[in-house]
């Protein structure tokens, strides 16, 4: 799969439309909408074209999904830095971990299957958004923290079918599509 479109609501911006493959579902971004201009805790979803990196498992709630990007076991050490300050920010650490960080092993099943997208992390540059994922909604689609959010099973058959060339577009003007003029082929 290549491009995926997401889309905020006009009326409520925290929600918005995934569209992937003639298929399109409803989803929950971050309680600010999305921002082209993301800052650590500003709960926006940034507006970019954002490469999924890998997917990661809770092995004992979530079966291996059919993907075409690399899957990692998430364990109940694992977390994710979001001290902007810090040499790890935005990436994963090892919990017990002195500093700001997110805890990958949830109880509330919204980190059970999870797509790691390319935010700000090639190279981190302090303060500009940490852990921006893809990931389950909570019931009723309430904002993230930044993240884009699916009902289990929509993001269950949408990761089966990412591979390395997949782009998350996030508030991205649609694709242009090249039409002949007329009279002309090519």
């Amino acid at each position: 799969m290549g491009r995926i479109d997401v889309r905020a609501r006009i009326c409520d911006r925290a929600k918005g439309r995934l569209t992937a493959g003639g298929a399109s579902f409803v989803c929950a971004l971050g309680r600010s909408g999305i921002t082209a201009h993301k800052r650590e805790g500003d709960g926006a979803t940034p507006r970019a074209a954002l490469k999924i990196r890998r997917v990661w498992r809770r092995p004992d709630r979530a079966a291996r999904p059919a993907a075409g990007l690399g899957v990692r076991l998430t364990r109940p050490d694992d977390g994710w830095c979001d001290a902007a300050g810090h040499p790890r920010y935005n990436r994963p650490v090892r919990l017990p971990f002195a500093a700001s960080h997110e805890r990958m092993w949830r109880d509330d099943r919204l980190y059970d299957l999870v797509g790691e997208l390319g935010w700000n992390d090639r190279p981190a540059r302090p303060g500009r958004g940490s852990a921006i994922f893809l990931h389950a909604a909570r019931p009723g689609f309430t904002p993230t923290e930044g993240c884009v959010a699916l009902a289990p099973l929509p993001l269950r058959r949408l990761i089966a079918r990412l591979g390395p060339e997949t782009t998350l577009a996030i508030g991205l003007p649609p694709r242009k599509i090249k039409t002949p003029r007329r009279g002309k082929f090519r």
